[in-house]
């Protein structure tokens, strides 16, 4: 079994940009599909469930061709499906199988639909139920009530209501309002039961209407579609980030210090998860709120306990199950009983992993009682019962100080295949090593890495390998949006210790005393350094990172653990990059070397943007008078006291 280890973590902030959201992308897929005219999706979420929902698309002849950078295309065949006859593997996705199911059952063909063993136990037959009131014909292939199903031609009349249960799942309903405009004839759907998760029925209205079909809801009770509506192209679409996906880091901000902010959601989405801040704002957390992002910072002192009803965020509420572990007494989840028909029983699988992490956990029907333990383990093997929700939310449970072992990670696939690496850009221990040229901070650096076993940055690298490109491409110095665009488009690799730009290796070039300038002048302009910052901030991974430069601590990871300030005297430096010059035979000038340094020191103190200087919270290290190895252990000493 795979198995993905998360060290323990102090403290959580950064910047997260969400992937799209499942329930949008999938639904924006099919209305496409069914609509007249070619739709260009842009956003998509890349992943398991919706590659299955674009490979079924194909199957029955839906015309999809993908653009590059998660846009689509898509081919509308203006109602009924071309291909009539198709066998459909639909792994685990919910979102998929039942739109499409209903969708399957108004066109006119023969089709099988299949998936994974647990699929095959997660229920539909209030969904088929609803579709056999009206004249369809669908068949059960194995347990009645559960895929696989079989489905066949067969003429539908909607001269009744449709009496349909909403206490088990609202993708039912999804589904049948999604699919009854292919009938062109009026359709009303009646709710015998209470309809629990309402905001995915908002994101299906809206996302109906986008595409011409209007909806009339009484309440929840009643849904009334009008006859002789039809799906019309929009043309081109963008997904929202996932709101479901935010509650991750929104809740590690809230845990782990923060602030965190995820962008791609904020005050106008249209997904109901984004009411999951709301919740985290009554445990005391901080929340931010801004069009199209929202940050969570820790409250003063523990989360308190809480006592929620949680239907209207059945996904986003297991994040509060393990952000229970964080809080000043027992915690309640109520009217959760969806969790029990999920990608699996998640009342039963929450409740046997918090226990592994001493919490005390009492499971109901429809709800989850949890008692954060007086003090955590160590450490914890987590199983995930091939759910991604069970894996990103234990996570969380690192920010105690908890070594946590996530078994089975790649599930992680179905909505979010980068989770772990955006959860360590704002979770991963960072070390940060600043200091003027030839002040040892490079050779350090790599040396802290090595001992602690973690990643490193020399952040001096890009501005080398984007000077290099400028010089050889023939872009001025000074040309800030030209040497920008070469820095955010850099083609630079790094491998087995060497640095490659375009394929070239160019590790002794970048080093030369013309790029050592050259770095120097670009890295003056303010739009190559912001084209530069997301791409040194992607270095952050577990177990952690110690990066070196000139702005590390001040500007790319200000949260880093440990800061320490490299200096000396300019004589010294100058002395060190001499004899490195000459060492690989390059030639050398002492006075010439030390006037550089001088103008360089200056022209990095006095730029506008980032300007070199010591951090307040910065330990500095004079190494005037120190070998490598004492500058190394002056570091470790810094290092040491945060607990690395």
């Amino acid at each position: 079994m795979d198995q993905l280890g998360i060290p323990r973590l102090t403290h959580a902030s950064g910047i997260v940009r969400l992937p799209g959201s499942k329930s949008i992308s999938n639904r924006m897929l099919l209305l496409a599909a069914l609509a007249q005219g070619t739709t260009e999706i842009r956003d998509l979420l890349d992943s398991d469930d919706t590659q299955v929902m674009l490979e079924a698309l194909r199957k029955v002849g839906v015309g999809v061709t993908a653009l590059g950078g998660n846009a689509w295309r898509v081919d509308g065949c203006g109602g009924l499906f071309p291909v009539k006859d198709a066998d459909l593997f639909m792994g685990n996705a919910g979102t998929a199988i039942r739109p499409l199911t209903a969708a399957l059952a108004l066109s006119g063909g023969s089709y099988r639909l299949s998936g994974v063993p647990r699929m095959h136990e997660r229920p539909i037959g209030d969904l088929v139920d609803g579709l056999r009131q009206i004249g369809a014909d669908l068949r059960y292939a194995g347990n009645d009530g559960f895929p696989p199903l079989s489905i066949h031609p067969a003429a539908v009349n909607l001269g009744a209501p449709i009496r349909l249960r909403g206490d088990v799942s609202s993708q039912f309903l999804t589904a049948l309002l999604m699919a009854l405009p292919l009938t062109g004839q009026r359709a009303v759907i009646e709710m015998t039961t209470e309809l629990i998760s309402k905001p995915y029925i908002e994101i299906t209205l809206n996302l109906m209407a986008r595409f011409g079909v209007r909806v009339e809801r009484d309440e929840w009770r009643r849904f009334t579609i009008a006859a002789g509506q039809s799906y019309r192209s929009p043309g081109i679409l963008h997904v929202e980030g996932d709101a479901s996906s935010a509650s991750y880091f929104l809740a590690a901000g809230a845990i782990g210090g923060g602030p965190v902010r995820v962008e791609g959601i904020g005050k106008d989405s249209i997904q109901g998860d984004v009411r999951f801040a709301d919740e985290l704002e009554k445990l005391g957390a901080t929340i931010t709120w801004g069009n199209n992002w929202i940050e969570a910072a820790a409250p003063r002192g523990k989360l308190k306990a809480f006592d929620l009803d949680l239907n209207h965020i059945p996904d986003a509420a297991m994040t509060l199950a393990v952000a229970a572990l964080f809080a000043d007494g027992p915690c309640r989840l109520r009217n959760i009983a969806s969790w029990r028909v999920k990608e699996t029983d998640r009342i039963a699988a929450m409740a046997t992993e918090l226990r592994k992490l001493g919490a005390t956990v009492e499971e109901g029907a429809d709800y989850l009682a949890v008692s954060p333990a007086p003090t955590f383990i160590a450490a914890a093997a987590i199983d995930t019962y091939d759910d991604h929700r069970m894996a990103m939310c234990f996570s969380l449970a690192a920010l105690a100080g908890v070594t946590v072992s996530i078994n089975d990670p790649q599930c992680v696939n179905k909505t979010f295949p980068g989770y772990f690496d955006a959860f360590a850009e704002v979770t991963a221990p960072v070390i940060a090593i600043d200091g003027p040229s030839a002040s040892g901070k490079g050779t350090v650096a790599e040396r802290v890495a090595a001992a602690l076993g973690y990643h490193y940055l020399d952040s001096g690298s890009l501005y080398r390998l984007t000077a290099l490109a400028a010089l050889r491409g023939g872009v001025a110095l000074d040309d800030e949006s030209g040497v920008a665009a070469l820095a955010a488009g850099l083609p630079a690799s790094f491998a087995g210790g060497r640095i490659l730009l375009a394929g070239d290796d160019v590790t002794d070039a970048i080093r030369s005393e013309e790029i050592s300038v050259g770095a120097s002048k670009v890295a003056a302009l303010p739009a190559v350094r912001g084209a530069l910052l997301a791409r040194q901030r992607a270095y952050r991974r577990f177990p952690g990172l110690v990066a070196d430069g000139r702005d590390m601590g001040s500007v790319v990871f200000p949260a880093a653990v440990a800061k320490t300030f490299l200096t000396a005297s300019a004589e010294i430096r100058a002395e060190r990059r001499y004899k490195q010059l000459i060492a690989k035979g390059m030639p050398a000038n002492m006075h010439a070397l030390l006037q550089d340094l001088r103008e360089r020191d200056a022209r990095d103190a006095q730029r506008s943007v980032a300007p070199l200087q010591q951090c307040v919270d910065a330990d500095r290290v004079d190494t005037t008078e120190m070998d490598i190895e004492a500058a190394v252990a002056a570091v470790m000493t810094v290092v040491r006291r945060q607990g690395l």
